[in-house]
């Protein structure tokens, strides 16, 4: 019964002050004006936490969209970053290559170098993650987790990994120039890490699903023309195909 009337009371009574609850009870008897008080207390106390909780999850959410935008443009000033610092180190380099390829000029396959080792830590954080994207479809949690870990550690063969999955899971996510800006960190600053390939490949990949064709395009050419014995040279020159056909 108590039940019963809580439901039928909570629209008209959850707002409504207590004195004229009481009021609107007559001569019921003291029994009847104290239970429908205790119940009144009960359902303004309620409508009060609810609203606490709507005011913490648009709190929450309000955090969450900040830190978003403050990853975003993070990622931005690095690529920035990045970029000039390439640009810098090809001008030698420019140079040095027309000298050695004559009339041609014709760039040479890029050699992949040894980055630094994970340690036993590193190692273990970066299984952690993988977990997250493989096995569990945590992609929110794994972003997270990923720019913390690029974040912690010093840069070595697994930070640039880190940087190729996230790429990735925002690719996953449709969050596309995102994923734009995690390929080109990799296909920019890590030309000669042995993820490269696949870096430059699902950038174009990124970059075509963008609606710009023609970046996109040139990208998978760069692939085959650099990285000609990788599995992602392979893709590239399917996506050529396709696209001539």
């Amino acid at each position: 019964m108590r039940k019963s009337l809580m439901a039928a009371l909570l629209t008209s009574l959850a707002f409504m002050p207590v004195g004229s609850a009481l009021a609107q009870s007559g001569g019921s008897g003291s029994q009847a004006n104290a239970e429908l008080f205790y119940m009144i207390q009960q359902l303004q106390g309620e409508v009060r936490r609810l609203q606490g909780r709507v005011e913490e999850q648009g709190h929450q959410i309000e955090r969450l969209t900040e830190q978003a935008r403050d990853r975003y443009i993070d990622l931005d000033q690095r690529i920035l970053d990045l970029s000039a610092k390439v640009s810098e180190a090809d001008k030698p380099a420019t140079a040095a290559s027309a000298e050695q390829g004559g009339a041609q000029g014709q760039p040479q396959p890029v050699k992949q170098k040894e980055y630094r080792a994970p340690t036993a830590e590193e190692k273990k954080a970066y299984d952690t993650i993988q977990t997250l994207i493989r096995e569990e479809k945590k992609f929110n949690e794994a972003i997270n987790a990923l720019y913390d870990f690029i974040d912690r550690y010093d840069e070595g063969d697994l930070t640039v990994n880190a940087y190729y999955w996230l790429g990735e899971v925002y690719l996953a996510e449709d969050q596309l120039e995102q994923a734009k800006q995690a390929f080109t960190i990799v296909a920019t600053r890590f030309g000669d890490h042995r993820k490269a390939p696949d870096a430059v490949y699902k950038l174009g990949v990124t970059l075509d699903r963008l609606g710009e064709t023609a970046e996109a395009k040139r990208r998978m050419e760069s692939v085959v023309r650099k990285y000609p014995d990788s599995n992602a040279a392979s893709l590239a020159k399917s996506y050529l195909d396709g696209k001539r056909g």
